[in-house]
């Protein structure tokens, strides 16, 4: 083969390696992964081949991501990070908006918290982040009072009214849907409830605002935000074919926040 057919051929292998991008996304398990997939099919039309890596808890998808197991992660709130970031020290940045799941709070005994009957027992998540958010939604909803200045960071320390005497027991966010049998009633967020065959709009009992403060997110380590496959990703996410998505197969459960 004459010389300059071999370097033409090189340079369009080379070019051909250079196009595509190969990254690893965190996800946890339920429609966050069932999102990821879709957008997953968007990003390879730019070049950036996405490999999906599923968790069924919310601690490791920051601790993977932080030692460089991931390349970026995509299922959590920006309370949630920025709590994590504090505990951890984490250098970890939000690049762009998802969807935004309400949390809600369900049972199988009672049609609404003002029902609850003095003493009933409360199931809320463990992880800092969403106990607190359980905890506002609660006061949202008139059956607890926290003290003054109580945000995301709340705990139950905090709460300073209790006139129904509930007993607020913390449970792993992912065992509470099962937890329902045991429990009068439970905060659940989204991905579990969808998972365990809730629908939020239909069989939550209290539910926050669907335009909250905790849409959801796609993070990077900070030293990589600017890079550009870092566009590439938020716009596969934040494309008309997730947004379509989205509100074709989780009508009621979710929206999207972009």
């Amino acid at each position: 083969m004459r010389p300059f057919l071999v370097a033409l051929l090189f340079s369009l292998f080379a070019s051909i390696a250079q196009a595509d991008e190969h990254i690893k996304l965190g996800v946890t398990a339920g429609p966050h992964a069932q999102i990821a997939e879709v957008a997953k099919k968007v990003a390879a039309r730019e070049g950036l081949v996405i490999d999906i890596v599923e968790f069924n808890d919310y601690i490791q998808p920051n601790a993977a991501l932080d030692a460089g197991d991931l390349d970026a992660n995509s299922y959590q709130h920006l309370p949630f990070l920025k709590t994590q970031i504090q505990a951890r020290g984490y250098k970890i940045s939000p690049v762009g908006y998802t969807i935004t799941f309400p949390m809600g709070f369900y049972s199988h005994r009672y049609k609404s918290l003002a029902a609850l009957p003095d003493g009933a027992q409360v199931g809320i998540q463990n992880d800092p982040s969403n106990s607190g958010r359980a905890l506002q939604l609660l006061e949202k909803y008139g059956v607890i009072k926290l003290k003054s200045g109580a945000d995301v960071t709340a705990t139950v320390q905090d709460v300073i009214a209790n006139p129904k005497h509930l007993k607020i027991i913390q449970v792993d966010a992912a065992q509470l849907p099962r937890s329902l049998d045991d429990l009068d009633v439970a905060a659940i967020n989204t991905n579990y409830a969808v998972t365990a065959g809730l629908v939020p709009t239909r069989d939550a009992i209290a539910i926050e605002d669907p335009h909250s403060d905790y849409a959801n997110l796609l993070a990077v380590r900070t030293a990589d935000k600017d890079k550009p496959w870092v566009g590439k990703l938020v716009h596969a996410f934040q494309s008309p074919e997730v947004k379509a998505y989205v509100q074709a197969n989780f009508a009621g459960s979710m929206v999207p926040a972009f």
